[in-house]
């Protein structure tokens, strides 16, 4: 089978699509056919009332139910992801590079999303050559990724550090180690990081964070390479939003020994390549976020040697979160277009199922991460069909399938993959 999480693309209907969905206004000629080939139902990816950070839903959507204690936090998982040198004890963050005004006010949660390579890195060294914190035996790296996305380790030698701590970033909430997005207006700050536990390690580390974030906000109104994106009329990285602590290495089941299957995947971002690395699924190279004709082609090829592959298209959530309904439309029939069809015109689809979710919804219209359903959809020459003719969120809800939890979905597909052959 080949699993298709469409990153974000569950919404709601829009103004500026009449009322329409994305994926109800796009043209996707492609998704209907595969659609018209299988059965459809939608997934609560974390639960009821949880608007889920992608990290936690993508586990779960891989059949990895957490409880809140044994999550160990994005910041860890992203940590992994790129080869930051971790260990039990560490603390790890993901953070944001963000915009702030003379008043501390954010007034960009991304500074502008897309960041120049060379801006965000030289950042993060002026950040690590010049941070002098008041505890003695501390070390920090700041390691950018992607755009604005950052990652920070924090160690304190002979000292484990806690987990039990709350978020800088307004935007999101921990609970447990997991994050959830919040219902946030326009007007956010910089939050207090707060011990979530009345212990000496939990106090101590927020004091710590609290410190990090306060000198580095010192050091970046300093930095020279923000004086000379103010001289070109660049958004500020003015502060790094810090959220999902984890302190420890996570321990799971593979999921080649959960599943008994060759399971593989096509990942681009830090968070699902580090999920990658904890579960110990193959990795393939396929070009970059966009080269959708190669990862569909790949993925048509790893089922020569793989039984499974989950691949991770990103494009959908960015504009959600950038509140542009036409643009999510208009992602949503490139995909189709250059992923999907590919991807038919590689595979027999007597042979191989096409299971296509999302890892969560994010509507345009709250430009974040939401608890709606998101649509799901079995396909293949064997799986009975039900009617369906497009995966959309209203065919959704009156598809066979039903609604299930992200936990369950691997399985019940691999069951009705099963029952038909």
């Amino acid at each position: 089978m080949i699993y298709v999480l469409l990153d974000g693309v569950g919404d709601l209907p829009h103004p500026d699509l009449d009322g329409k969905t994305p994926l109800e206004a796009a043209n996707t000629p492609t998704l209907d056919k595969i659609a018209s080939n299988g059965a459809i139902g939608e997934v609560i990816s974390v639960g009821k009332g949880i608007a889920p950070e992608s990290d936690i839903a993508v586990f779960n959507m891989l059949g990895y139910k957490f409880k809140h204690a044994d999550y160990v936090g994005r910041g860890v998982i992203e940590a992994i992801g790129i080869g930051v040198d971790f260990k039990d004890g560490d603390l790890a963050l993901r953070g944001n590079y963000s915009t702030l005004n003379d008043e501390g006010v954010i007034v960009d949660r991304r500074a502008g999303r897309h960041i120049e390579k060379e801006d965000a890195d030289g950042v993060a060294k002026e950040i690590e050559e010049k941070i002098k914190l008041t505890s003695p035996g501390i070390s920090v790296v700041v390691s950018p990724t992607i755009g604005h996305r950052v990652t920070v380790r924090i160690r304190k030698d002979s000292q484990k550090l806690s987990s039990r701590i709350t978020n800088t970033d307004p935007a999101y909430s921990n609970i447990g180690g997991m994050g959830v997005a919040k219902a946030v207006g326009d007007f956010l700050k910089i939050e207090k990081c707060l011990p979530l536990e009345d212990d000496n390690d939990s106090k101590f580390t927020a004091n710590l964070v609290n410190e990090f974030s306060e000198k580095s906000i010192e050091i970046m109104k300093e930095s020279q390479i923000n004086k000379r994106r103010q001289s070109e009329n660049k958004k500020q990285l003015s502060c790094i939003l810090l959220r999902d602590a984890g302190n420890k290495y996570p321990d799971v089941i593979p999921i080649n020994e959960k599943y008994d299957m060759n399971f593989s995947c096509i990942v681009d971002m830090p968070v699902e390549i580090g999920i990658s690395e904890v579960l110990k699924m193959k990795a393939f190279e396929a070009g970059g976020l966009t080269d959708y004709e190669e990862k569909a082609k790949v993925a048509a090829k790893a089922m020569e040697t793989q039984n499974a592959i989950y691949v991770h298209l990103k494009g959908p959530d960015e504009f959600g979160h950038d509140g542009d309904a036409i643009g999510k439309m208009k992602n949503i029939e490139e995909i189709d277009q250059r992923f999907f069809k590919t991807l038919v015109e590689n595979i027999d689809s007597s042979k191989v199922a096409i299971i296509i979710s999302a890892d969560h919804s994010t509507p345009c219209i709250n430009k974040g991460h939401s608890d709606d359903p998101v649509p799901l959809l079995v396909s293949g020459d064997f799986i009975k069909k039900d009617g369906t003719t497009r995966m959309t969120e209203q065919q959704a809800k009156k598809g066979s399938i039903g609604l299930l939890q992200g936990a369950e979905v691997v399985e019940k597909s691999l069951e009705l993959i099963k029952s038909q052959i």
